[in-house]
């Protein structure tokens, strides 16, 4: 026991004196401005580098994306009817179903699905 913990103090300070060691080395010293603009074509740029992003897309395009995931976990359950109880299927389906009516009522109500306020 004694090892392990000796081996496993001796594995960090080595490890922290790398990370030390390679942060001193590693970062520049001097901070160039030229170097640090956008680059086009030796010209200096006419739009900004970061145009602005709608975050009610992102939102949107966001809940599409884990409805469209939650709908790929639907499909498979086609291919289980044939193995299971009728009334087993039933429920699980019904409570899947519940659990995104849920999440749909609750992204509206938050009023995440609401484009224009």
């Amino acid at each position: 026991m004694k090892m392990i913990i000796s081996m496993s103090l001796m594995i960090m300070v080595i490890l922290t004196m790398l990370i030390v060691l390679l942060n001193m080395i590693s970062k520049k010293s001097t901070f160039d401005r030229e170097k640090n603009s956008p680059f086009e074509c030796g010209f200096d740029p006419k739009n900004l580098a970061r145009l602005p992003f709608s975050l009610k897309f992102f939102l949107i395009a966001l809940i599409f994306i884990i409805f469209d995931v939650e709908l790929t976990l639907l499909m498979p359950l086609v291919k289980i009817t044939e193995s299971s109880k009728l009334a087993d299927f039933s429920l699980s389906i019904s409570i899947f179903l519940l659990i995104l009516m849920f999440g749909l009522l609750h992204e509206q109500n938050q009023g995440s699905l609401n484009w224009v306020k």
